[in-house]
């Protein structure tokens, strides 16, 4: 089994900065995608960033120029560097992460989530 564990979230006032955290464990081959989606309330989850093995990235357009994404591949963590924060920034961060494990010769990827890092943004 893999589990995610995210940390880093808080309260900050707008204009600040903001650092998470997500280290995978478990049964883990590999690990392709990783990435932050994020759900406010009465919103549906939101795509924030992602990055791949090989250090690709890509951003939503609301957190361009002011969040960046980072991994490290041999810690199987990823990171989300939130600068210039805005209340409408405010969510519930998930991180996601796709695993690969080996089993009877095969390799396999499943999906797996956070169970999310609260983020506040006081204006």
């Amino acid at each position: 089994q893999v589990q995610l564990v995210e940390s880093g979230g808080g309260l900050v006032q707008a204009g600040g900065s903001l650092r998470l955290s997500c280290a995978a464990s478990g049964s883990i081959f590999g690990i392709n995608a990783m990435g932050w989606y994020r759900q406010a309330p009465g919103k549906q989850r939101e795509l924030v960033a992602t990055i791949t093995r090989a250090g690709s990235t890509n951003y939503a357009d609301s957190v361009k120029g002011r969040f960046t994404i980072s991994r490290d591949n041999a810690k199987n963590t990823v990171y989300l560097q939130m600068n210039s924060l805005k209340p409408e920034d405010a969510a519930v961060y998930y991180c996601n992460a796709a695993v690969l494990g080996y089993l009877l010769g095969r390799v396999y990827e499943n999906d797996y989530w956070g169970q999310g890092t609260q983020v506040t943004v006081s204006s």
